[in-house]
């Protein structure tokens, strides 16, 4: 002990070595010391150190990050006395970046991100909604958004309606009924007639937005749009977080690179059999609050006429309302359908149709239905699926499967639906492969080449 007190240099002993010396004594021998006396004393008893001609800007090693987390009055525990540190003495000294702290830990409360905005498109859905989900979990604040794209509307160079009046008014009941769920959620649903780059990047600098999350579609023109908006982000300074929430099988879990997929439907068929389907992700009970900043109107949602269409085109020509016309759009909507339609399963086992069938989705219920809300993402294939599976694992245990190769009343309705959505999850795959530039020159899809049931 007395060999250790005899090398270090009291107070009064570094002070008139300071005085005899006219070059400053470098900072990281002047931190040794510091930090050393500080293991033996208490910090009160030790004088400020004075540093003449302190250099403008020093360099802060990595490891400083982590004293950012800590009171400066904590309770450390002592450092051992031989040990010698290249951190100045007074981390107040060093030049702190401006920049926020995220740790790799999403659950921190220092990830969070300060205002998210999550643009709505073919996915007016809470449940199931990957998206929203990672937005809610990744911000204090987020604004939902929708576009009404006027690209969408009119005239096409064939002289037909882009988007006919019954499509439009199914879309205006389903985003009403989107915003009607995540107000009882706490949240609300912007609503635009314009362009989204345009209404995005406005809406972005509003709020002060960190990020913009948004699922991907598989058209050119939807393709189009979302370089758009990165592009337009990418110069604000915006992340742009992409999802991927149309189909039934999830892009990334494909045993093939998207640009290699097979063009014929059998082929796929083969490839993707054995896949796992995701679970679905469960509904929010609770958003988070809209921005503070900005005070952005939630604005009202355009009417047919607002769109540029005539509502009395809805109308057949003896005056009469169309059947399709009957279809309500929305979230609600879709899942009481769904609901409604794996009783109908239970209740009428396969009656030896093919493919598990029963016999309710002949005749005037020719099928489930429920396609206009899966193509508005008012119901995701992942929540169809799961639905549908109860039903035929309530069956297996209900009766038993039939002898020489029959089809089991455990089939009812999953095998067909199977049949459905994989298709369905074929053609999707097949137009965002196609929708690139780089693949315009491939060889088109032939669907029914190779194709099996």
């Amino acid at each position: 002990m007395d060999s250790k007190t005899n090398n270090i240099e009291t107070p009064e002993e570094s002070q008139q070595e300071q005085t005899q010396n006219q070059n400053p004594l470098p900072l990281v021998p002047t931190a040794s010391i510091s930090l050393s006396l500080s293991t033996l004393l208490p910090s009160h008893f030790l004088p400020p150190k004075q540093i003449t001609n302190p250099p403008n800007k020093i360099k802060i090693p990595s490891q400083i990050s982590s004293l950012s987390q800590f009171s400066l009055s904590s309770s450390l525990s002592p450092a051992k006395a031989f040990l010698k540190s290249s951190i100045s003495a007074n981390p107040l000294q060093n030049t702190l970046t401006l920049n926020p702290l995220r740790p790799s830990n999403p659950s921190g409360a220092a990830a969070l991100r300060r205002a998210a905005v999550v643009w709505f498109r073919n996915d007016l859905r809470i449940h199931d909604n990957e998206c929203l989900t990672a937005a809610n979990n990744e911000s204090i604040s987020v604004l939902p958004v929708y576009c009404f794209d006027p690209r969408d509307y009119g005239k096409s160079s064939s002289g037909f309606d882009k988007t006919g009046p019954y499509r439009a008014t199914f879309l205006i009941e389903s985003v009403s009924n989107l915003r009607k769920n995540l107000q009882a959620r706490g949240s609300d649903l912007v609503v635009r007639i314009g362009r989204p780059e345009s209404v995005l990047l406005e809406v972005v600098k509003a709020v002060g937005a960190d990020a913009v999350y948004m699922h991907r579609e598989v058209s050119h023109d939807e393709v189009k749009a979302e370089e758009k908006i990165e592009e337009v982000m990418k110069d604000e300074g915006v992340e742009v977080k992409s999802f991927w929430g149309s189909t039934l099988y999830h892009l990334e879990d494909l045993p093939f690179q998207l640009e290699e997929m097979p063009t014929n439907y059998g082929g796929f068929k083969e490839r993707v059999k054995g896949l796992d389907v995701r679970k679905t992700i469960e509904a929010l009970d609770r958003m988070k609050g809209l921005p503070k900043r900005g005070d952005v109107e939630p604005g009202e949602i355009p009417s047919l006429v607002d769109l540029g269409l005539n509502p009395n085109a809805a109308m057949s020509q003896n005056g009469k309302t169309a059947a399709n016309a009957s279809l309500v759009g929305g979230e609600t909507e879709a899942l009481q359908r769904l609901r409604n339609f794996a009783v109908e399963c239970k209740a009428k086992p396969n009656n030896g149709f093919k493919d598990g069938a029963n016999d309710s989705i002949y005749g005037a219920n020719f099928s489930c239905k429920i396609s206009p809300w899966l193509a508005m993402g008012c119901l995701s294939p992942r929540s169809m699926f799961d639905e549908l599976k109860k039903s035929a694992s309530s069956l297996i245990s209900a009766a038993p499967n039939k002898k020489n190769g029959g089809s089991s009343t455990s089939d009812t309705g999953l095998n067909w639906l199977m049949y459905e959505l994989l298709w369905r999850d074929f053609f999707r795959f097949i137009t965002r492969k196609y929708s690139t530039a780089k693949q315009q020159s491939r060889a088109p899809a032939t669907a029914c080449t190779g194709a099996a049931a």
